[in-house]
């Protein structure tokens, strides 16, 4: 198995979210994105602005901190947008049904640390980081499923 990885900059959160948004087109049931990144990296303005792309009408996506787990409809699937940062044991995830999800639902998941061995092997993780000019982020992209080496290349040559 090879380990896929990019490196992009945005200059603005508008430039994330365009990203973002470009991804989102590219995603199908099954995928899973996981999202690293200190506090105020970007990470729910990704999943945001990924998560409204795909949506058939607009909708409030509030950041899931507090619920844990937000769920919504796409077109063709569900999505969903779990924040694990308040999570202390691995066997919540299983309660929550974020494994079964997994398999079936397009999930962005944020803070995966606390996923532990639940981590799935053929995610997408996308590691935001914040740069020392206002509003820029930088990210790094990386998996070792062979799915990804075509989107990446997509995302970040087309």
């Amino acid at each position: 198995m090879s380990v896929y990885q990019h490196e992009i900059s945005f200059s603005s959160p508008d430039d994330t979210c365009e990203f973002a948004q470009r991804l989102g087109g590219l995603l199908a049931p099954g995928d899973v994105l996981l999202f690293e990144g200190e506090i105020g990296a970007g990470k729910t303005h990704f999943a945001r602005c990924l998560i409204q792309s795909l949506l058939p009408q607009p909708e409030d996506v509030p950041s899931p901190t507090f619920t844990l787990v937000q769920t919504y409809d796409a077109s063709d699937f569900e999505i969903w947008h779990a924040d694990l940062y308040r999570l202390t044991s691995p066997d919540e995830v299983v309660e929550l049904g974020l494994t079964d999800a997994f398999e079936t639902a397009l999930c962005l998941v944020e803070w995966p640390d606390r996923l532990a061995e639940l981590s799935p092997k053929n995610a997408l993780t996308l590691s935001l980081d914040m740069t020392d000019i206002p509003g820029e982020r930088r990210m790094a992209l990386r998996a070792n499923d062979d799915r990804w080496a075509n989107i990446l290349d997509q995302l970040t040559n087309g």
